[in-house]
């Protein structure tokens, strides 16, 4: 395992035990609404603390761009970090949320941890070396056809409501195309599990890049495609997503490519 891997991983499971502490207090907990329907707790900025400590006790001089914190530094090396990707579920104790961390060279991704701390499920991914849950090698599903796949999603948000009835279009498009649909919460265990094969594909709408960076990165080692609605590599930035094993890739590609004219108009 690279040590850039090894040291997102210790950060990941420092944070992880920080949130699994909090779980039992969350009545307590200082929350504030960023923007409608996006929140953020104490834990959000302890988690990003912690991890932040970690990588700079081990690489002082490398840049951070970090969901709470924003853009820190300049270097060749960049980690993008989301401290607590599900905060919604986190803040409600519905179980499933997650710590990613994506570190790019010179813009381009490198390397990637994703960590499940109540399942204690530990994602990684280098550029060129594959993807891992937890030492053992993944690759996305061998589903062939869109009625027999299973398909994640997440429902638009914040500032992507004007987008809700494309989305809408879309969500009864691939209802009627796929034997069904799941809506987890956490981007980023979304793309892991596409990259593991627990689901067949995925597509959401008006990311962040920490909530995408580290699992891309993980759908691509695996033999997957991950993509935005215009078939480019511009998701990092658009956030909008589309992702799955090649051939649901393609046919969910196909079926959303009708209802994102709006999307399209502003690109």
């Amino acid at each position: 395992m690279h040590g850039m891997v090894n040291i997102a991983v210790r950060a990941a499971r420092r944070a992880g035990e920080l949130m699994i502490r909090q779980l039992n207090r969350l009545e307590t907990l200082e929350i504030t609404e960023k923007n409608r329907n996006d929140y953020v707790t104490e834990v959000d900025y302890r988690a990003e603390e912690a991890i932040i400590e970690v990588i700079y006790d081990h690489y002082p001089d490398h840049s951070i761009l970090a969901e709470e914190r924003g853009q820190q530094g300049n270097h060749e090396f960049q980690w993008i970090i989301d401290p607590l990707d599900g905060t919604t579920n986190f803040i409600h104790g519905f179980p499933v949320f997650a710590v990613s961390i994506a570190v790019t060279h010179n813009g381009q991704l490198e390397h990637g941890v994703v960590y499940d701390p109540l399942r204690q499920e530990i994602f990684t991914a280098s550029r060129g070396q594959g993807a891992q849950v937890d030492g053992r090698k993944i690759r996305v599903s061998r589903c062939h056809n869109m009625r027999h796949s299973l398909i994640a999603t997440g429902f638009p948000y914040r500032g992507n409501k004007q987008h809700l009835d494309d989305y809408l279009a879309m969500l009864k498009s691939v209802i009627v195309a796929s034997s069904g649909i799941r809506r987890p919460g956490s981007a980023a265990l979304d793309l892991c599990y596409v990259a593991a094969g627990r689901v067949d594909g995925f597509w959401e709408l008006g990311l962040d890049i920490w909530d995408i960076a580290a699992g891309a990165l993980m759908i691509k080692e695996s033999g997957g495609r991950i993509s935005d609605f215009q078939g480019t590599d511009a998701y990092l930035h658009s956030g909008n997503i589309v992702a799955g094993n090649p051939k649901i890739y393609a046919g969910l590609s196909k079926l959303l490519a009708p209802h994102t004219r709006n999307l399209d108009q502003e690109t």
